[in-house]
């Protein structure tokens, strides 16, 4: 999956699909995250640096750290989905590796297995400064498809 997600970009009704659904969520708003890339099975989610989502010792919080990751993984998961369905969390687990420092952090969601209801997604987040990334966060996702209800 990885090989095929790195060269290829999502379809232009699937990006319109995911940032539309992007566009709603009030916490990714919140914070200030921005998609940067969709490509199938892969999302990339960066969140500027600014005080409003850092720490007492002027780390990204580790809440808005997690907050990128778990959405990352979710849109990328989604970028798989047909039509008419939605994307929800059931768990993920997420190591914190190192303090996430930089201009901005950069997370990416990679769906790892794609099935009829659960997949499941790898999480990394990185730290960037200057052009320089640094692994601070990984972990893993399971999210389950559900259908859209009728209106």
């Amino acid at each position: 999956m990885e090989d095929r997600t790195q060269q290829e970009q999502a379809s232009p009704e699937t990006e319109a699909r995911i940032r539309e659904s992007f566009d709603r969520q009030g916490l990714m708003r919140h914070l200030g995250a921005q998609i940067t890339r969709i490509a199938p099975g892969r999302v990339h989610i960066a969140l500027p640096s600014r005080p409003e989502v850092t720490q007492q010792h002027g780390y990204f919080h580790a809440g808005a750290t997690s907050a990128i990751a778990d959405s990352a993984g979710g849109y990328a998961a989604f970028t798989l989905f047909p039509e008419n369905t939605e994307v929800l969390t059931v768990e993920y687990k997420i190591n914190l590796l190192a303090p996430a420092v930089g201009d901005h952090i950069e997370a990416v969601g990679t769906v790892l297995k794609s099935g009829r209801t659960l997949t499941v997604c790898r999480l990394e987040v990185f730290g960037v400064q200057g052009g320089r990334r640094k692994l601070v966060a990984n972990g893993q996702q399971t999210l389950i498809r559900v259908n859209r209800p009728e209106p």
